[in-house]
């Protein structure tokens, strides 16, 4: 967010970073600025904040406090940079701000690290251990350059455990602009519940103009969606990953039997590339079964999309997102018109396989998406 007023309490220099941390009312600082910190620190860039203020819990008149209130911000850490021209603009994510302001190169740090080692081991370690074991193991290995995916419901029971578990970690969500409703609403659920910071990555605006613009907005219904996906999806997931050097999804083995049957717990990801080139992709869930998934959620009161309560099982963008009948695999409510083969939006299959495909020749049964009506009820 940009505010035209200048702020009297800042010299102008080409850039001034202001960050606003978080004491507690016992003294301690808040879990998500240590995080954040260390993440600047790990990447060569908290020499770049010219200024760290405090928000007292217990003091509303504290600089950070005021900031906080001038900004409208309710969350810390938050940044301020202010430009040349006296212009500011307020970052509540770490990452955007290492992206957009402190890197050279958006989201690749100026710094390098050695690879990870004995990767390998760890993998064959903990290929039978509890979700929590191998969330653990990321988090102590990575901290803040650690990333979870939060999409869905899987996803949140990851959030719960990484929460319990504590130290640091981030956590990032695709916004392909085409989401339900209900959706956005459950991500801002997720956010208050835990207190945590989740980094919104759109789609590149100049990208997507051109795809609407040649394609217009439901092509995926003729020649198939994964050009779509892959400028709303892939192509924002790739620009994220690349500041991490591992990320965490909650892939699980049965959700899709044709796709994801042999999806190890642990392995390097060989689709995208990291902050220092290689990239770990963990897949804590993928022994884990729908039931015992939905058994953490009602166990722990985990929050939850209201869409499930309507019948949708896997949910993506609303174009693509159907419920499901009884019998039907979870799968099934994703871009229903195509082969079950082909239902992956491109974000864990190689790239190899993520060519778009061509429109078919003559219409076929499958360019035609099949009516949702579903009755009385209203889901779809």
């Amino acid at each position: 967010m940009q505010c035209d007023r200048p702020s009297p309490r800042y010299a102008r220099p080409a850039m001034h970073v202001t960050m606003v941390k978080k004491r507690l009312a016992n003294g301690e600082t808040c879990r998500k600025c240590i995080q954040a910190e260390e993440l600047l620190r790990k990447r060569g860039l908290f020499d770049k904040i010219d200024e760290v203020v405090w928000a007292d819990e217990s003091d509303p008149a504290s600089p950070g406090a005021k900031l906080g209130v001038y900004f409208g911000v309710t969350l810390a850490p938050f940044f301020v940079v202010r430009d040349d021209a006296g212009h500011e603009t307020v970052y509540e994510s770490v990452l955007a701000l290492i992206n957009e302001r402190l890197t050279s190169q958006p989201g690749i740090a100026a710094v390098t690290a050695a690879p990870p080692t004995n990767l390998d081991e760890a993998a064959r370690e903990l290929a039978d251990a509890e979700p929590k074991d191998i969330l653990r193991f990321g988090i102590e290995r990575w901290g803040a350059a650690l990333g979870i995916a939060f999409s869905g419901a899987e996803d949140v029971v990851l959030i719960d455990m990484a929460h319990r578990i504590g130290g640091s970690f981030s956590i990032f969500c695709l916004d392909t602009g085409r989401l339900h409703p209900e959706t956005y609403r459950f991500i801002e659920a997720v956010r208050k519940r835990y207190g945590t910071s989740i980094t919104l990555i759109s789609p590149d605006a100049e990208a997507l103009g051109r795809f609407v613009s040649k394609k217009g907005l439901f092509s995926f219904y003729e020649d198939g969606h994964e050009e779509c996906c892959g400028v709303r999806k892939v192509a924002p997931l790739g620009r994220v990953l690349a500041t991490l050097d591992a990320w965490v999804t909650g892939q699980r083995r049965d959700q899709s039997p044709a796709t994801r049957s042999s999806i190890a717990v642990i392995a390097r990801d060989h689709s995208f590339s990291g902050a220092h080139g290689s990239l770990v992709k963990l897949n804590p869930l993928a022994r884990w079964t729908s039931a015992q998934t939905w058994q953490y959620i009602r166990d722990n009161d985990v929050p939850f999309n209201s869409l499930h309560a309507h019948g949708y099982v896997s949910i993506g963008c609303e174009p693509c997102t159907r419920a499901i009948l009884p019998g039907e695999h979870e799968r099934a409510g994703r871009w229903w018109w195509e082969d079950s083969t082909k239902r992956e939006c491109g974000l864990h299959i190689g790239p190899s396989a993520r060519a778009p495909r061509k429109a078919p020749d003559e219409p076929s049964q499958a360019s035609t998406p099949p009516s949702l009506e579903r009755g009385a009820d209203g889901a779809r």
